[in-house]
């Protein structure tokens, strides 16, 4: 009941349009959805798994979020809306966290064990966005609509794009790829593709202008 009340408090704080906490309990399906979870999770650790399953899937129908029962969620979870939401088995969720409609906490099916993410305290992720892999988003974290995170993202970034990258830091503009190892860049291959072209036509046209001198060399 502690944790439930602490739920309904994060939620009133962080939806403005939320009048009261009976309507958070009664009509909210991350509510729902995280209450589901506790008692999927609950069997899970006694070993009763098909049960567990079976608790999850009907949270699933009714909610619209995929909460493997295996994973592990941490206190005053936000999740806003939560259609579309799938939480990996070896998932860990921090405190204080807030999750928008259509992320996923998923694998590359490349991992054996620990195959799905960390997230820290405080982590805001954004709609749509995936973060695959077993690797550790840093409390206060940041997370754009829509990216796809596939390596670890430090305390207090916020990361964006496809495959995600870091353009803030504690909430100053950065380029954190270069900082990391000043060999090599992250790119996607469109900008890579277009990079090479740059330079292509920057040699086109210094051979262009040398040529031009030369002919008029010639002509005087």
């Amino acid at each position: 009941m502690t944790r439930l009340g602490e739920t309904l408090r994060a939620y009133q704080a962080r939806d403005p349009a939320a009048r009261s906490r009976l309507e958070i309990l009664l009509l909210y399906p991350g509510v729902h959805a995280l209450l589901f979870h506790r008692m999927a999770h609950w069997l899970w650790r006694h070993k009763l798994l098909f049960l567990a399953r079976l608790v999850s899937q009907v949270s699933r129908h009714l909610t619209g979020v995929e909460i493997h029962p295996g994973a592990k969620i941490g206190r005053r979870l936000v999740i806003d809306h939560g259609m579309g939401i799938v939480i990996g088995e070896t998932a860990q969720i921090g405190d204080d966290c807030l999750i928008y409609h259509g992320v996923t906490l998923g694998g590359t099916g490349k991992d054996q064990g620990k195959r799905h993410p960390t997230i820290g305290n405080g982590v805001l992720i954004s709609a749509g966005a995936k973060v695959l892999g077993p690797f550790k988003v840093g409390d206060g974290a940041r997370i754009a609509a829509n990216a796809v995170v596939l390596k670890e993202i430090p305390p207090g970034a916020t990361a964006v794009g496809v495959p995600a990258q870091v353009v803030r830091l504690n909430g100053k503009r950065v380029d954190y790829a270069a900082q990391v190892d000043h060999t090599s860049r992250m790119g996607t291959p469109a900008l890579q593709t277009v990079e090479s072209v740059r330079r292509r036509l920057e040699a086109l046209e210094e051979k262009l202008e040398r040529l031009e001198r030369e002919e008029t060399a010639l002509q005087s």
